[in-house]
């Protein structure tokens, strides 16, 4: 046998571990990176659904004669915002997220405001049509919260798997870049202020 066939057969080899580790690496990188989109259109499709409840609970509201129109002004112009804002999952980062939140928030609090002025009203409170939309609401409130604990779950395995040894080396060769996590609201870790108007 010649000498030389064996030192081709080495290279030969460490080459062929080489490429399979790399593709390995490379398809279960955006494997993970493509669940982490499609999480993140979970979220917005969680979103989504709720600005579409709002319409109809708007409607709805706007039904009663004399219900208070600055409120609901504050919470078509909240929902008009956050439906404008678009966010790339191809390219999301931590500002876009951050932006997207914040609109986000501005119907969350529009809602609550509008929700806590219905109160005054009993007849639209026994609203049957009114009734059903609000639970629906809750509902989607939930289904809001799983989905965005879904996408940081999935972006927390993708950026756990290119940030680990020696996965971290191919990353940036292969141009996979950490993603940004949905995080609470500024001030969600503080206790909510609860006051009992007794009349």
């Amino acid at each position: 046998m010649k000498k030389w066939l064996i030192p081709l057969a080495i290279i030969v080899i460490v080459i062929i571990v080489i490429w399979q580790f790399a593709a390995g690496f490379n398809n279960t990188a955006v494997t993970k990176e493509e669940n982490a989109k499609l999480a993140w259109s979970n979220v917005e499709s969680s979103y989504q659904r709720r600005n579409d409840l709002i319409g109809n609970l708007v409607k709805t509201v706007q039904g009663a004669a004399d219900f208070e129109q600055g409120t609901l002004t504050d919470v078509i112009e909240a929902r008009a915002k956050a439906t404008s804002i678009n966010v790339d999952a191809e390219n999301l980062s931590a500002a876009q997220i951050q932006q997207f939140q914040e609109a986000q928030q501005g119907v969350t609090s529009a809602l609550s405001r509008l929700l806590v002025t219905v109160e005054r009203y009993p007849d639209l409170k026994a609203n049957q049509n009114f009734l059903q939309l609000q639970s629906q609401l809750e509902g989607t409130e939930n289904r809001i919260n799983v989905a965005r604990d879904r996408y940081n779950e999935a972006v927390t395995d993708y950026n756990t798997y290119i940030r680990v040894f020696p996965n971290n080396l191919l990353a940036g060769l292969f141009g996979f870049d950490r993603m940004e996590r949905f995080q609470a609201d500024a001030g969600a870790e503080d206790a909510p202020e609860v006051e009992f108007d007794f009349q």
